[in-house]
């Protein structure tokens, strides 16, 4: 007769991410920048996207997973540590989904907690920035991606905002001037330094 064995749980070995957006505001990019920033500071990485209708404007999803060893997992993130909101007219409580209230709820909003919270249901920690209004004055474009980076970099400390200031170096700098990447590096520092917390 063979006793019943009782499973253990399994300790989370990796550190994930779902970002939502729609197509065209960067959630793509911002997940493929934090997974080569967090590749060079030593970490196993993962960047993904998921679509819907291929066309700008359409709601698509973006995932990373960074852990410190090999990453077996292929699967799309169903219960990630932090999601990202890029645009808030996606706010619904589909939108956190799989989200403990360990978690935490990061949004590009000019409202605030409570508005975020009635839209969603979440109970966990939710912190807000204007993501828009700062790319907007910085990059002179309303792609909110980069101060997203920033705040996300602040409220998870996933990877060091050097790293990232790094990256946007070595992407923008093949491609474009000075001033661009200059641009994009206060957008991110702007995102890491005005960022919200709810307690």
């Amino acid at each position: 007769m063979c006793k019943e064995v009782q499973s253990m749980p399994v300790a989370k070995k990796y550190f994930e991410i779902r970002w939502h957006g729609r197509a065209g505001q960067g959630a793509k990019s911002a997940s493929q920048m934090l997974a080569e920033a967090a590749l060079e500071a030593g970490k196993f990485v993962q960047a993904f996207p998921e679509y819907g209708a291929e066309r700008t404007g359409a709601p698509m999803r973006a995932f990373n997973r960074i852990g410190d060893e090999y990453i077996r997992v292929r699967s799309a993130i169903e219960n990630p540590d932090v999601v990202v909101v890029i645009d808030e007219t996606l706010l619904s409580p589909a939108i956190v989904e799989g989200l403990s209230e360990d978690g935490i709820l990061l949004v590009n909003t000019v409202k605030d907690f409570e508005f975020v919270r009635q839209k969603t249901g979440f109970n966990g920690k939710i912190c807000v920035v204007d993501a828009t209004d700062i790319a907007l004055q910085e990059i002179k474009r309303g792609i909110p991606n980069t101060p997203m980076l920033g705040a996300l970099v602040r409220v998870t400390g996933v990877v060091p905002l050097e790293v990232i200031e790094k990256r946007i170096e070595k992407m923008f700098g093949k491609k474009f001037p000075q001033e661009v990447v200059e641009a994009n590096k206060r957008a991110l520092r702007r995102g890491y330094e005005e960022v919200k917390c709810s307690e």
